[in-house]
C-alpha cells in the first residue's frame, strides 16, 4: 500500500465526531416546519405575557350597541354576541391555554415518570401493582377520562388542570418504565451498585437522566394535546368558566353564527389548530435531534 493510501485510510479512521450540541442544532433546525413551530410557540408566549399591551380593548367589556359587528378597522375580527372584541378575547385566550398545557403536563409528567421509574427499577410486585393501575387508567380514552374527572370536580381552571393532569399520567409512566427496564441492565448501573451507591442515588443520578430524552419529546407533543383537550372541554361547557376568554368556549359561542359571522368560530379555532400543530412539529424535531442512533453522525 502506498504512502498516499495509508494517509487516506488514517483520515477515514480518525474522522472527527460531531459534538452533541452541534448535531442537535443541525438536525433540529434542518426542517422548516420545526422553525415555523418555534415561531408560533414564541409568539404564543409573548402574546400571553404581554396581552394587556397587545390587546386594544378589555376582554370583558360588554357593548350592547355593537353586537355581532362585522370585521372592521376598529374591530379586526368583529365582536361577539355581547359586543366584546373578538381579537382581544383571542389574545387573552392564550393565557389559560398555555397555563393549562404547561401545568397539566407538569403534573402528569412528574407523577407518571416517578411511578414509571419506581416500577421499572424495582420490578417484582411493585412493578405489577403500579403498572396495573396505569393499565386501568389507559383503559379509558384520555379525553373521556378527563371529561369524567372534570364533571366530578366541577368546572374552572384549577379543576381542569387536575383532570387533565391525572388523565395524562399513563403515557409518561409507561415510557419511563420501559426506559428504566432497559437502562438498569447497563454496566454503569451495575458498577454504581458495586461501589455501594444507594437505590435512591442510582435512580436519580444514573437512571433518570438517561431515561429523560424520549420523555422530553413526549412532553412537548402532549402540551398540544392538553391545549386541545382543554379547548374540547371548554367547548362542551365543562372547562374554564365564563366570562373568562377560552378558545374552546369561543368556538362554542360562535358556531351559532357560522352563516352570518363565521369569524367568531374560525378565529379561535385557527388559533387552536396553529398552536397544537406547532407543538407537534417541535416535538417531532426534538425526536429526530435526540435520536441516539444519529449521535456522532454528520
Amino acid at each position: 500500500m502506498s504512502e498516499k493510501d495509508v494517509k487516506q485510510t488514517e483520515f477515514v479512521e480518525m474522522a472527527p465526531r460531531v459534538s452533541w450540541f452541534k448535531r442537535f442544532r443541525r438536525v433540529f433546525f434542518s426542517r422548516r416546519l420545526v422553525i415555523f413551530g418555534l415561531v408560533v410557540i414564541t409568539a404564543l408566549v409573548i402574546t400571553a405575557i404581554f396581552a394587556p399591551l397587545i390587546a386594544t380593548y378589555d376582554p370583558y367589556e360588554i357593548q350592547l350597541d355593537n353586537i355581532l359587528a362585522q370585521p372592521s378597522h376598529a374591530h379586526p375580527l368583529g365582536t361577539d354576541s355581547l359586543g366584546r372584541d373578538t381579537l382581544t378575547r383571542v389574545i387573552y385566550g392564550t393565557r389559560p391555554s398555555l397555563l393549562v398545557g404547561l401545568v397539566a403536563i407538569g403534573i402528569a409528567s412528574a407523577i407518571g415518570m416517578s411511578l414509571g421509574l419506581i416500577a421499572g427499577y424495582f420490578g417484582g410486585w411493585i412493578y405489577a401493582i403500579i403498572m396495573r393501575i396505569i393499565d386501568t387508567l389507559m383503559s379509558f380514552p384520555m379525553i373521556l377520562l378527563a371529561l369524567t374527572l372534570a364533571i366530578l370536580l366541577g368546572g374552572g381552571l384549577r379543576n381542569i388542570i387536575i383532570a387533565l393532569g391525572i388523565s395524562m399520567i399513563p403515557p409518561y409512566a409507561r415510557v419511563m418504565c420501559a426506559q428504566a427496564l432497559t437502562i438498569k441492565e447497563n454496566d454503569y448501573i451495575t458498577a454504581a451498585h458495586a461501589i455501594g451507591a444507594s437505590n435512591r442515588r442510582v435512580m436519580l443520578r444514573h437512571l433518570a437522566p438517561n431515561c429523560f430524552p424520549p420523555l422530553i419529546v413526549l412532553m412537548t407533543m402532549m402540551i398540544g394535546g392538553a391545549i386541545l383537550a382543554e379547548s374540547s372541554l371548554s367547548f362542551l361547557g365543562i372547562g374554564i368558566n365564563p366570562p373568562a376568554a377560552a378558545w374552546g368556549a369561543m368556538v362554542n359561542e360562535g358556531y351559532r353564527y357560522l352563516l352570518t359571522n363565521p369569524i367568531l368560530s374560525f378565529a379561535p379555532g385557527l388559533a387552536i389548530m396553529l398552536v397544537v400543530f406547532a407543538f407537534n412539529m417541535v416535538g417531532d424535531g426534538l425526536r429526530d435531534a435526540l435520536d441516539p442512533r444519529l449521535r456522532g453522525a454528520l
